[in-house]
């Protein structure tokens, strides 16, 4: 019998071939057919599975349930809360299978019937008031760059980029491996899967089951590449949603996962990652990274502040065309040095010892990373011009056998993250043992990064330098967003400072007809002279 609900939606009932409760040690609600009953009970929306010949069952209430697909006639279905005559408790998930494809796709058609717009505005639920319709990603970064940042991740050649770092991939790798006893029987959530290489990684440790989660379409691939590898796919369900919003079955023992961006923190993937780890990791689970450092030190270079100063120098002219555009050379000058430079540079450049910050992702909560403060203190090493500071990280992946650290320092196997440095627009002078302080300061945007303000100030020196103040200071502001790559630049630089002598390979096509041209100039002031020497 249909029986109208509150939203005009009418109860439906289905025949399941089976339902399997992925939380219980039994393999089946029953031997016998199961019902899946759409109903609203009290203004709710209930999803029932009852045994057709007992009153045997629990439901799911549709305002936090999901359905995944695992095949044509097999899904998952998971939700925060659920019920049944003996209990009531959070976080169940059963697998449905059904007798033909048909019935599958009626099914998920009056779930998506069902579940949408489920949870009406302001009511009441067991965990609290639901207010809008936006999940907790949503409400802190804007759609436009969370829009870019899932089809820059959703395409096969910038997985192709990330997995091809061999320092990367092969650390990962042998984190895990090395780790077999963290992994070997265990459930384990990969957040922000990508292509899906960690969440094997982990089933070819001996996981016990690996949720794979991605919220871009790289979903589609991971599922296409883990299928190629029937062995592994058996025990990895991959999910396509945001680690915010989407609920699992069970708690994880393993969190592994990649949020790592230039800095450390850009992307904002980190304060995913402690999501993830709030919502679904046990109380005495893993994490894999376990620790991050940033660390810190100024440099000197003078190529490379010539170089962004130079940038500027097109606005200086007073008759471009018949225009005079100097009246933008102060804010072009300003724009060029609030981008960072994303490069691999030779650690001879760093004038003082390196110091660092540590952030702990078993311990730092979201709201620790939408602002951070880094107090600054080195001694130079040498007698210079400090042009600003330079940036990398690494992080530690705390094993319960090996503990095995990935760096992206300056001097060791380059990375895809390379390191970063940002360049003050007003160098200051140091001498050796002279103390250098300062601050670098970073704030969160919805653009998924960071402005950072950076200070570095040089304290007097010598005798009475315990009486005096700050000798020089300057502060510039950056974008993290918009950094400039400078990959391509050459990278050695002697000790002296001396521009380098460029190998043939590697002179571009300018450089090639130019001296082309000046061969062929001295080859016709040569002409005479050899045409007197053949006669």
């Amino acid at each position: 019998m249909e029986v109208p609900c509150v939203n005009k939606l009418k109860q439906q009932e289905f025949t399941l071939a089976s339902v399997t409760d992925l939380t219980s040690s039994s393999s089946s609600l029953s031997s016998s057919p199961v019902v899946a009953t759409f109903s609203c009970v009290n203004e709710v929306k209930e999803l029932r599975f009852q045994d057709s010949e007992s009153a045997d069952g629990f439901t799911f209430d549709l305002s936090s349930a999901q359905l995944f697909k695992l095949g044509p006639l097999q899904f998952v279905c998971v939700s925060d809360t659920w019920s049944s005559a003996k209990e009531k408790s959070f976080s169940r998930g059963v697998v449905i299978k059904f007798r033909d494809e048909k019935e599958s796709n009626d099914f998920s058609d009056s779930f998506g019937e069902w579940t949408k717009n489920g949870v009406k505005q302001g009511s009441s639920l067991p965990n609290g008031s639901v207010s809008d319709n936006k999940g907790k990603f949503d409400n802190k970064i804007e759609a436009a760059s969370a829009k870019m940042y899932f089809h820059y991740y959703g395409q096969l050649l910038h997985q192709q980029n990330m997995l091809q770092d061999y320092v990367r991939t092969g650390t990962y790798h042998a984190a895990v491996m090395e780790n077999r006893s963290d992994f070997s029987g265990r459930i384990v959530v990969d957040v922000g899967a990508g292509s899906g290489i960690l969440s094997m990684f982990a089933a070819l440790a001996g996981a016990k089951h690996v949720y794979a989660v991605e919220a871009s379409e790289m979903a589609e691939y991971a599922r296409k590449l883990i299928a190629g590898n029937p062995l592994l796919a058996e025990r990895i369900t991959v999910i396509k949603g945001k680690i915010e919003d989407i609920e699992l079955p069970e708690k994880a023992d393993v969190l592994i996962s990649e949020p790592m961006g230039t800095l450390l923190v850009n992307e904002r993937m980190l304060e995913s990652y402690v999501i993830a780890r709030d919502r679904f990791m046990s109380p005495n689970g893993k994490m894999f990274p376990t620790v991050g450092r940033i660390h810190m030190a100024p440099f000197s270079d003078e190529f490379l502040f010539i170089e962004m100063a130079n940038k500027a120098l097109f606005w200086q002219q007073q008759n471009y065309y018949g225009v005079d555009l100097t009246a933008l050379f102060g804010s072009a000058h300003q724009g060029y040095f609030s981008q960072p430079v994303v490069d691999a540079f030779d650690p001879r450049l760093l004038v003082a010892p390196p110091m660092f910050h540590t952030i702990d992702f078993t311990q730092m909560k979201e709201e620790d990373f939408y602002e951070i403060d880094v107090p600054l203190k080195f001694t130079a090493s040498m007698c210079t011009r400090l042009h600003g500071l330079a940036c990398w990280f690494d992080v530690l992946f705390d094993g319960s056998t090996v503990q095995r650290w990935l760096t992206t320092a300056p001097g060791a196997p380059t990375t895809h993250w390379y390191q970063i440095r940002c360049v003050l627009s007003q160098p200051i002078y140091v001498m050796a043992g002279q103390e250098i302080t300062g601050r670098l300061h970073l704030i969160a945007h919805s653009a998924q990064s960071y402005t950072i303000d950076l200070t570095l100030s040089a304290k007097m020196w010598g005798p009475g330098a315990s009486q005096g103040g700050i000798l020089q200071s300057s502060t510039c502001k950056f974008d993290l967003k918009e950094p400039y790559y400078r990959m391509s630049q050459p990278q050695a630089y002697p000790v002296a400072q001396e521009p380098p002598l460029q190998p043939q390979e590697q002179l571009n096509t300018q450089d090639m007809q130019t001296k082309n041209d000046e061969l062929e100039v001295e080859l016709l002031q040569q002409q005479p002279q050899n045409a007197s020497t053949q006669l």
